[in-house]
This record gives C-alpha cells, sequence and structure tokens, in this order.
C-alpha cells in the first residue's frame, strides 16, 4: 500500500514560516515616500498625519522621508512643497505639469508609477480618502505590488518589513500584513488615524522635479468642469474637538434628539454608530467607526454604544472617552476614560441642563481648547 495518502497535510505557512527573498531588482528600493494630496489648493490633513508617521518609519530604518506632489505649476505646488518641509520631509519629489490641475487617474497614476520606476522607494503611503483610494489601487496594479488599506497601524518588523495592521472579518479581529518579497510596500491610512505632528516653520529643502509623460491629447477623460458639493452642511466628524455620538441603546430613533440637544448646549459635532445608519435613523455621514469616520476629538461622549471593535477603531485617538450604558460588561467600557452605568435616556437631559445653567456661548466655544 502506497504511504503517501497516510501522510500527514503540509499546511500554508504563516508569516512566521515565509522567507523574506527579495529579488535583486528590489534590493536598491529605499526611502519612505508620502504622497501629498491637494483639495481645490489646499494640501488634504490626512498627507501631514501620514509624514509624521513617515518620519517614524524612516528614522527607524535610517533613511530619508520624502514628500510627493502631483499639480500644475503654479503657486499651489510651491505651497504644497513648503508645507511638505514644515511637517518633516527631508525632499520632495514634484511633477507639474498642465493635465494634473484636476484628479484623473490616467495622468495622476502615469505619473506617481513613473515616480516610482525611476527613483525606488521602499514605502509608499497614501491617505485613504477617495482620491487616494483610486490612486492607490491603480499604481499597485501597474506596479504589481502588495497594497494594504486602511490601515489603522503602521510599523517597520525586525528585517526591515513594513507591518502594516488593518481589521478584518467584518472588524472583528485586527490582522498585520506584509508585503515582503516586492516593492514598494503600499498601505494607504484613513484621516485622523494617525496624530498630527507638530508643524515646524524651516526653509525648503532638496527638491526633485520629474516631467510628466503625458500630454493631455493622450488622455481618455476631460474635465468639463468643476461642480461645488451642494451638501456643504455635511458633518465634519473628522475634525470635530467634541462629539457626541448615540447607539441602539437609545431605544428608538426620536431618543436621538437627546444627543443633538447635547451636542448643540455644548458647540460639539453629533454621530452614532453602524446600526442606527443601517436602521435610517440617521444619515450615513453621521456614522463613526470602521466603516464610518474615524475621530480624534478632545472629547467623545457616546450614549447607549457597546463599543464593538469596529466602532473602538474609529475613536481611539480621542482624548477623553465618556462611556454611558446601562451594561457594565459593555465592551466601550474597556477603552473609556470615564465610565458612567447608567440609563442615557434620562441621564443625557440632566447633562445637558447642567451644561446649558454652567456654560456662556462664549465659553462653549473654548470648551475643547
Amino acid at each position: 500500500m502506497s504511504t503517501a495518502s497516510q501522510a500527514t497535510p503540509r499546511l500554508a505557512p504563516g508569516r512566521s514560516g515565509v522567507k523574506k527573498e527579495l529579488p535583486d531588482r528590489f534590493k536598491d528600493y529605499r526611502h519612505v515616500w508620502v504622497f501629498l494630496e491637494l483639495e481645490r489648493g489646499n494640501v488634504h490633513p490626512v498627507s501631514f498625519e501620514l509624514l509624521g508617521e513617515g518620519r517614524k518609519l524612516a528614522d527607524k530604518l535610517e533613511v530619508q522621508l520624502a514628500g510627493v506632489v502631483l499639480g500644475p505649476p503654479g503657486e499651489m505646488v510651491e505651497d504644497a512643497v513648503a508645507e511638505a518641509f514644515a511637517y518633516g520631509a527631508d525632499l520632495v519629489y514634484i511633477v507639474d505639469a498642465p493635465p494634473l490641475a484636476d484628479y484623473r487617474n490616467e495622468p495622476f497614476a502615469k505619473a506617481l508609477t513613473d515616480l516610482v520606476n525611476t527613483h525606488k522607494p521602499e514605502i509608499l503611503l497614501l491617505g485613504a480618502t477617495t482620491l487616494g483610494r483610486d490612486l492607490a489601487g491603480s499604481v499597485a496594479t501597474t506596479l504589481q505590488t502588495g497594497l494594504t488599506a486602511d490601515c489603522t497601524e503602521l510599523d517597520v518588523d525586525s528585517d526591515g518589513s513594513l507591518a502594516a495592521t488593518r481589521p478584518t472579518f467584518g472588524g472583528s479581529l485586527l490582522c498585520t500584513i506584509y508585503t515582503l518579497n516586492y516593492r514598494p510596500q503600499m498601505a494607504t491610512v484613513r484621516p485622523r488615524v494617525m496624530p498630527m505632528p507638530q508643524r515646524v516653520d524651516k526653509p525648503v529643502g532638496r527638491v526633485m522635479r520629474h516631467k510628466l509623460s503625458l500630454v493631455e491629447d493622450d488622455i481618455v477623460t476631460k474635465v468639463l468642469g468643476f461642480l461645488p458639493d451642494n451638501q456643504s452642511a455635511m458633518a465634519n466628524l473628522a475634525y470635530a474637538d467634541v462629539v457626541v455620538a448615540g447607539g441602539l441603546g437609545l431605544g428608538a430613533a426620536e431618543n436621538l434628539q437627546l444627543v443633538k440637544n447635547l451636542a448643540r448646549a455644548i458647540g460639539a459635532e453629533h454621530g452614532c454608530s453602524r446600526p442606527l445608519v443601517q436602521k435610517g435613523w440617521m444619515p450615513a455621514d453621521r456614522q463613526i467607526g470602521q466603516t464610518g469616520k474615524t475621530i480624534r476629538p478632545k472629547l467623545y461622549i457616546a450614549a447607549g454604544i457597546s463599543g464593538a471593535i469596529q466602532h473602538r477603531v474609529g475613536v481611539e485617538g480621542a482624548d477623553l472617552i465618556v462611556a454611558i450604558n446601562t451594561d457594565p460588561n459593555a465592551p466601550i467600557f474597556e477603552f473609556a476614560h470615564l465610565g458612567i452605568v447608567t440609563d442615557a435616556i434620562r441621564f443625557l437631559p440632566a447633562l445637558t441642563e447642567a451644561f446649558t445653567r454652567r456654560l456662556s456661548p462664549h465659553s462653549r466655544d473654548k470648551l475643547a481648547s
């Protein structure tokens, strides 16, 4: 009888069983790059957050931190370059050409791909914005390298590999992903996941310019005009200093008014957990958590929110988290700074009244200062 059928099946190796064997063509890839996203003339704040994180990675690897700016010739690009140095870049790569005045996937992907192939970074970071997600996917596919999306933590392993951590299985677990044998190692990070680094004015450093190898006639898509978002009054949760949010523990949609009343009393933004959006109780732009907004307020008040990991990854950067829940074993009490075991429906009106008595309109504006 053959013994092959009796052999113990071999399991696929995990991270510990995979040997890093970087092909020769990738061994001269060095340095950490951060793509600076321009929004109608301004650098998106997530780019500065990534420069702060990129600085830590570059220092661990003992390499340089570079910013990458793509845009039209002129003041907008030059201002972005100056800001890159103010937030820690050692050098900046520029591709400035008229076709880059507005975002289109084809010219931006071509510009960034050509830059990577010419100057060979080992790590490339982009913001997980609408633009960044679109661009990162195209560039990673063209370069045939790995891309870890929506990361919540970045680090460097003992062998110099980028360790990119993100939620998985619907947010119930965190996994760390490695791109062992390909370069560059790419990752996107959502706004407000990383802290904003300190801005330090300093002279513009080394700048390297690269030409775009496309002209307008080569590009299929055309920009006919720009229409601003008529939903400009939508929530700006990601950059609010104070946020009040409600969850299923409030029991009914009408009880969300208690959250809004408290938010109004203290000059805060209001939000909710994912189940409330799924029930239609609140619009999606008010959702906080892994599949909603990531926030880093100075004060976060969570009423009737259990605090599953999907919600935790979106709020744990807050300076002070106050949790209100009837269940003393709710997961949110594991990471809240202050926990109140009580019925939020009764507690919120009392808290609102107390704040209203003690705070003048002027002091409400300074609550988070």
